[in-house]
């Protein structure tokens, strides 16, 4: 924001925490993350740190001493068992009164809630304090260039509009795999799995932006009103819907993994899924009968987040004489990440005499048409946060049908139901994934290609 000059004279950051320090000892602790330059000094300067507990209220009156009048976003990082209460002192102290130009508002990062019900109570809970207007429901990934082009790329381009439905797509995958495994976050993972922690939110954000109908307009609520449509027309899982794995002992490329159940701080006899594959459906007339397969774990062969539109086959009347696997369907790519890019595959002629097809692609690629700065995303959702945009920001409902999606699964495992795969590390998870589409007579893009 600061390199490109979004940043008024007035803005500071207000650290606050437990730990003994001062201004110059949170400035310091930040000096390995920035870089060097005119921005980093300036900004460097409107960092101040202030020592407190957040379950006092002391805390909470020297924060407005040091507010003052102006405006704010109180960015809750802190564990998510907090949020509710935090919110609740703010409230009590007048921190979130609004009046004239000044704006109150809170910033509340992923897990929200653990399960529908959670989600709803906390909803409640915050809602009665505050209207949707101050409350920023943050997924860091949905501040992505590449993600947001999604819908610039649906609906800015008239021949992706004409196709976009059942009639011509035959199946969509969204996968995010990650090579790094639990590490040292073992205590929370172990009571969240991949389920919770990955499709609820960046999932299903990604299913809703390539499911959702053309909104009247950019303006927030006109996209978050068709996201949860999306969102709450998803038919509930059944139990052979769901496939979920846990990685064992091995190597990611030179690395070597322990088991997930020999990680600290996961129970030796622990049933958390580090790997979950769905198949789900949208009941819309848009996309009806087409399956939406999501895929996310830790410790796979290639670090890949991805949406692959996978077309109907062409009719083979013309093409009779050619082998039928010869003739791939066209595929559209999303690459999210490591590389930002979209592709679509398509077939053509072989030079020659003889009508032979080959596969091409058609490659638009991020890095060889602008310039990108290693953005992680975060850079876009503060500053939106900040002039009131609300449009990468989910509203309760969202949230919500999110949850009610995958409630059942989460009811079946609770009950110990539903088998429990190992996986190998570096590979592309357990086979139950792999067996989830060739009973319908599909594969998964492979991961990293």
């Amino acid at each position: 924001m600061c390199t490109d000059g979004l940043l008024g004279k007035e803005f500071t950051i207000l650290g606050i925490g437990r730990s003994d320090g001062d201004d110059e000892t949170l400035r310091a602790s930040l000096d390995k993350f920035a870089t060097e330059g005119d921005c980093w000094r300036d900004l460097r300067k409107r960092i101040a740190y202030l020592q407190g507990d957040f379950t006092a209220d002391r805390v909470f009156d020297d924060v407005a001493q040091a507010l003052g009048d102006r405006s704010a976003v109180f960015y809750l990082a802190t564990p998510a068992q907090f949020f509710g209460a935090i919110v609740e002192k703010l409230a009590a102290k007048g921190l979130m009164a609004e009046a004239g130009s000044r704006f109150r508002r809170v910033a509340i990062e992923k897990p929200f809630g653990h399960d529908l019900a959670s989600a709803k109570a906390l909803d409640a809970r915050i809602l009665a304090l505050l209207p949707e207007s101050q409350i920023y429901r943050l997924d860091h990934f949905l501040g992505k260039e590449t993600v947001q082009n999604i819908l610039v790329a649906r609906f800015a381009n008239q021949w992706f509009e004409a196709v976009w439905n059942n009639r011509y797509i035959d199946h969509v995958q969204i996968t995010a795999a990650e090579t790094v495994e639990v590490g040292s976050r073992g205590s929370f993972y172990d009571a969240t799995g991949a389920l919770r922690d990955m499709v609820p939110n960046h999932l299903f954000q990604l299913l809703a932006m390539i499911a959702m109908e053309p909104p009247n307009s950019f303006d927030a609520d006109a996209i978050r009103d068709e996201k949860a449509k999306v969102l709450r027309a998803i038919r509930k899982p059944t139990a052979v819907c769901a496939v979920r794995g846990q990685y064992g002992k091995g190597r990611v490329g030179s690395r070597n993994v322990p088991a997930y159940r020999k990680v600290p701080d996961v129970a030796a006899d622990s049933r958390t899924e580090t790997y979950v594959a769905l198949k789900l459906e949208v009941d819309t007339w848009r996309w009806a009968g087409v399956p939406f397969y999501l895929r996310t774990g830790k410790a796979l062969a290639a670090r890949d987040t991805e949406i692959v539109v996978t077309f109907k086959a062409v009719p083979y009347a013309l093409f009779r004489d050619c082998p039928i696997d010869r003739l791939p369907a066209n595929r559209l790519i999303f690459q999210l990440q490591p590389d930002e890019s979209i592709v679509l595959d398509m077939l053509v002629k072989k030079p020659g005499p003889v009508i032979k097809t080959a596969g091409t692609t058609l490659n638009f690629t991020y890095a060889d048409h602008f310039k990108l700065s290693g953005r992680t995303g975060y850079e876009t959702l503060l500053y939106d946060m900040m002039t009131g945009d609300q449009t990468l920001f989910q509203r309760a409902e969202q949230i919500e049908a999110g949850w009610a999606a995958v409630q059942p699964i989460l009811d079946r495992w609770a009950k110990g139901k539903g088998r429990l795969e190992s996986y190998a590390p570096g590979s592309a998870g357990p086979a139950g994934a792999d067996a989830l589409l060739e009973r319908d007579g599909r594969f998964w893009h492979r991961i990293g290609q």
